[in-house]
């Protein structure tokens, strides 16, 4: 009976974190279209809802709703069963983040390990959609995808090195507690180089502008997912947005301190101590979305030839400098 109770516990606390991480998703969409509005000197969504505040589930609705097309001529199962696995390794990778010191659905020893690995899998929903659509444009989009994500999956892997040499552990709890025993409180300032290679291959892990090839509008229409409709379609878009966040939080947990703040802020701000941890990891959490914003609305689209090229010959060697100057610092400190 008490293992019956534990099993009903944790299903209730997993669907009201994954409740919770989903109205992010959709009031996330809401805040791009506001933040892009205002670069652009628009206002953005302002009809549903007060200030538009309602636009999300007015989204919601209208997809759900809408009719789910599947070509005449594509690969039927594979292309319903792809928006699935895009969206489940996206959220998936949620069940080993850490939010608080001891909020976390599995707390494992390789858990940084964990999140690399599902958010490679990935992958294959995009790809899967590209080739069973049936569709050139589709499956070009596929192609780019798989082709960016191994480009990109090694420099954000090898960007975290630094991290995990420094923490001499994969846990992502340790990782941060391992970060407020320095007087700095974070791996940033030491680790400034692994976090400049880890942002710009978060980007291109998300599929997001400047990177976002595989979906480019100007010559592939809507790139893998230009044959879905209705909920479907929804289904990747809240892959996208996942991944986002799931970048976003692992950027916080690694570089950012988590939910801890700096020695030296409490020092000289005592009352910053009183603050609870999760406000801290939210607001570092909203700092990285707020990026992947800022940068849609001011860059333009790399070219195919500059995105391989940045991977391979600037990502992957500054990452490689920077876990040998991590490992020369761990040597004689």
């Amino acid at each position: 009976m008490e293992t019956l109770n534990l099993i009903f516990l944790s299903v209730i606390y997993t669907a009201i974190y994954f409740g919770i991480l989903l109205l992010h998703i959709a009031y996330a969409t809401y805040a791009e279209r506001k933040i892009i509005g205002h670069i652009q000197l628009r206002l953005g969504p302002m009809v549903v809802g007060p200030h538009g505040l309602l636009q999300p589930i007015a989204d919601v609705v209208k997809l759900i709703f809408k009719e789910d097309i599947v070509p005449s001529r594509a690969d039927k199962f594979i292309f319903k069963v792809a928006p699935l696995i895009s969206l489940t390794a996206a959220l998936s990778s949620f069940a080993v983040i850490p939010v608080n010191q001891n909020w976390v659905i599995s707390d494992i020893d390789v858990g940084l390990l964990y999140v690399l690995g599902i958010a490679g899998i990935s992958v294959y929903g995009i790809v899967f959609a590209g080739w069973s659509s049936n569709s050139k444009y589709a499956f070009l989009g596929g192609l780019r995808s798989a082709a960016q994500m191994i480009s990109y999956e090694v420099a954000l892997g090898l960007s975290l090195v630094g991290v995990i040499l420094m923490a001499e552990s994969f846990n992502l709890t340790e990782i941060v507690n391992k970060q407020s025993e320095y007087w700095y409180g974070m791996f940033l300032l030491p680790q400034i180089i692994g976090y400049f290679v880890f942002i710009v291959a978060m980007l291109a892990e998300t599929n997001r502008l400047p990177f976002d090839l595989p979906e480019a509008e100007t010559e592939l229409v809507a790139g893998y997912f230009v044959e879905y409709s209705g909920a479907r379609f929804s289904l990747f878009y809240l892959a996208e947005y996942a991944a986002m966040f799931c970048m976003s939080a692992l950027a916080a947990i690694c570089f950012w301190g988590g939910w801890t703040v700096p020695p030296f802020l409490i020092k000289a701000f005592p009352f910053l101590e009183e603050v609870p941890g999760i406000v801290w990891f939210l607001l570092k959490l909203y700092f990285h979305i707020f990026l992947f914003l800022w940068i849609r609305g001011t860059l333009p689209r790399y070219r195919y030839d500059q995105l391989m090229a940045i991977g391979w010959k600037v990502l992957i060697p500054l990452a490689l400098v920077n876990i040998v100057l991590t490992s020369i610092l761990k040597y004689y400190l």
